[in-house]
């Protein structure tokens, strides 16, 4: 089990670790947004660690090149003891586009060229590197001495078939989306998984770190508030479509996205159904989030508790984090 900080401060970010590894946690997850780099919070975390695994998800694939982005990476890679697992994603077509200045267009096979090539300048030496592909050219050739190093576990973002079918081909796991159902995995994201990775002739058991929306207060109602408004800002992208179709939540998210165009939290967070909230978040008291974790149990090969931050201040982010170390941690 390992535990996701997204939102609050880079001492958030700092404190969390430190206490996901003091109480067994495998893994300690971060992000990037349009107000936090992955890369400066992997070092922080990784810096006031020794044990953890530490690791994106996401950072950004697009407005790095493959050369900076693999840079970044081998040095978290030796700041952290090779504890690192570089997750990565796109973000939606507006996000590559608006905050990126970045052609939306073929995310995933853009990513199916990006893997490789970043596995290529990892285990490069004094020849160098020559790619010319659709997306990304390169002619480096070192002019020091350089060491070739291992390669560094690559996970993709995926949550439309053919995002996972890109992890299943080139990468080392998927990272799953908060929203998630057991449904949508078994019917949706396991075959993709396996059909990408047959298309490559690799191993079909591609591995899964699923993030499951994890809020634990002693008031049940505020932690079923806090997993609500977290699912209800996800379900307004209209990329996650897929998942609110397959189960049922079409009127669910269209009073959300009403309220969204209102500017109405609470009416966001009211709209969130009793089922949309079993099927994709763990939420009540200690006692009560640890006995409907259960239901996510075996579902992923990494169960992430993805703490909830919309709309929260950095201070009641941390406080949400402490809760959830202290319900789930030994």
């Amino acid at each position: 089990m390992g535990v996701a900080v997204h939102g609050g401060t880079l001492a958030t970010a700092v404190a969390a670790a430190r206490r996901a590894e003091e109480r067994g946690f495998e893994s300690v997850w971060t992000t990037e947004f349009y107000d936090r780099s992955a890369t400066i919070s992997l070092a922080a975390m990784a810096l006031a660690t020794s044990r953890i695994t530490v690791a994106s998800g996401i950072a950004y694939a697009v407005g790095r090149s493959p050369l900076v982005l693999a840079a970044e990476a081998r040095d978290l890679a030796e700041l952290s003891g090779d504890r690192l697992v570089l997750g990565l994603g796109t973000g939606t077509r507006t996000m590559q586009r608006d905050w990126h200045g970045a052609d939306g267009a073929s995310p995933a096979p853009r990513l199916e060229e990006l893997v490789p090539l970043l596995r290529r300048i990892w285990a490069m030496d004094a020849s160098g590197v020559q790619h010319e592909g659709r997306f990304y050219r390169m002619a480096l050739q070192p002019t020091a001495e350089v060491a070739p190093r291992a390669p560094i576990p690559v996970h993709l973002a995926g949550f439309n078939a053919r995002m996972v079918q890109a992890a299943g081909a080139v990468a080392d796991g998927l990272v799953g989306h908060p929203i998630f159902t057991r449904r949508y995995v078994e019917e949706v994201v396991r075959p993709a998984l396996a059909a990408g990775a047959a298309r490559t002739g690799r191993p079909q058991d591609v591995p899964i770190s699923g993030y499951v929306i994890t809020s634990v207060a002693d008031d049940a109602d505020r932690a079923r508030r806090d997993a609500a408004a977290q699912i209800a800002f996800y379900v307004v992208v209209r990329t996650y479509a897929p998942v609110v179709e397959l189960e049922g939540f079409t009127a669910e998210v269209a009073a959300i996205r009403d309220a969204w165009k209102r500017r109405d939290h609470d009416g966001m967070v009211g709209a969130v159904s009793p089922a949309m909230l079993d099927r994709m978040a763990v939420a009540g008291t200690p006692d009560e989030a640890r006995e409907r974790m259960a239901a996510f149990h075996g579902l992923y090969d990494r169960l992430l508790c993805y703490v909830p931050s919309y709309g929260l201040s950095g201070e009641e982010v941390g406080e949400r984090v402490d809760a959830v170390v202290d319900a789930f941690g030994r």
